[in-house]
């Protein structure tokens, strides 16, 4: 879809934007779009009262307490969707009946279905929609793929990529009780693997192509709903790579600590995006913070975009998807990218499920055994 953008534009090239969710990744997303040239937060709708404060402190005019009430009572030219995953399809679908372009948080949806449903419905309103894929946005990723590119160690018939974090429980202690829909497998759609895996997938056929999954396997060090941990065999055809895939939310994460880890083992060599992270990037992020936090105590606007290094991938994604819409054309990250890493965790939920369930019968089938041998004896 490359929708006709052009015709909604004015005599103005500011683009104005509404942010639907600012708990923390939205406003992540605020902040980026603050401070981009040429682009105007106008406001920002978030059913909790804090999160609203908190945007009108970062300088939004208007805040709403539904996203519904944003879409109908502004003219926005595009919205940052922000909310939970359960919340993307009707949002999306109540941005479409403005005619508003969306950029959604991944996952884009919680199953293909649901994915299939919003892009229709986004494709019957003609508007654009985005994906916040932003690990092919990292400056090591990208070396990475640079350096893939160029042809620097051949054909790789394998890789490898890790993505850990403490997932929504947080690192303890815990200060406040973490949101209920990250746990919930309804609303959110499933674990690790709708919330790290998704970015994974991306970056991989950024790299390699179309992927196949071959095997996978779910983990739970917790008792939730939830897989804390999912490990993926990978085949990309057209390259002849095999990759493992391992996510999970059971490693408490200690920012600027990177733990995102991606090996390509080539023929003449090895690439890995460790060796493409800035050279001055604790310093650099240690800086950053105490100049935040000056920033709060003076009239400066925090520099947070430039030598921060997660934040600027935030940043730079979005600008891409408000460049493409403001010069009508596709997202470079559009939602058809979006649902081929939901396509890919389904595959990988059908082929664990399917193992677990061979597990247990043949668990079952040793049993029933045992029991008509009858009880053995034991020799002392």
């Amino acid at each position: 879809m490359t929708p006709p953008l052009l015709n909604r534009w004015t005599d103005s090239s500011t683009l104005s934007l509404g942010i639907l969710g600012v708990g923390n990744i939205g406003m992540v997303h605020l902040k980026s779009a603050a401070a981009m040239p040429s682009v105007e937060v106008v406001a920002a709708a978030d059913a909790v009262p804090g999160n609203r404060e908190r945007a009108e402190r970062a300088g939004v005019p208007r805040t709403y307490d539904d996203y519904t009430t944003l879409l109908s009572a502004e003219d926005v030219d595009a919205a940052v969707v922000a909310l939970p995953p359960f919340l993307h399809a009707d949002a999306v679908e109540r941005a479409a009946e403005a005619g508003v372009d969306v950029f959604v948080e991944k996952p884009l949806a919680r199953s293909t279905e649901e994915a299939d449903r919003l892009l229709e419905t986004a494709r019957e309103g003609d508007i654009a929609v985005g994906v916040d894929h932003t690990l092919r946005y990292q400056p090591d990723m990208q070396g990475v793929k640079a350096a893939y590119d160029e042809g620097s160690v051949g054909h790789v018939p394998y890789a490898s990529i890790t993505r850990l974090n403490d997932g929504p429980l947080g690192r303890p202690p815990a200060e406040d009780a973490p949101a209920s829909w990250p746990l919930d497998a309804d609303a959110a759609g499933g674990g690790s693997l709708l919330e790290l895996g998704v970015h994974c997938f991306d970056v991989l056929e950024w790299l390699f192509g179309d992927l196949e999954v071959r095997d996978a396997s779910m983990g739970r060090s917790l008792e939730i709903d939830v897989e804390d941990a999912a490990t993926v065999l990978m085949a990309a055809p057209e390259t002849e790579t095999t990759i493992t895939l391992h996510c999970g939310s059971y490693q408490w994460e200690q920012l600027p600590e990177v733990n995102t880890r991606l090996r390509l083992e080539g023929v003449t060599g090895t690439i890995s995006n460790a060796d493409y992270l800035p050279a001055n990037f604790y310093a650099d992020a240690a800086k950053s913070a105490l100049s935040n936090v000056a920033s709060r105590f003076t009239s400066d606007e925090p520099d947070v975009f430039g030598p921060t290094f997660y934040l600027q991938a935030h940043y730079d994604a979005l600008a891409d998807f408000c460049d493409a819409i403001r010069e009508g054309e596709r997202p470079p990250v559009d939602g058809e990218a979006g649902r081929r890493t939901l396509a890919l965790a389904e595959r990988a939920y059908e082929l664990a499920a399917a193992e677990a369930g061979e597990t247990d019968g043949e668990a079952n089938e040793t049993d029933a055994g045992a029991d008509d041998r009858g009880t053995p004896e034991v020799t002392r």
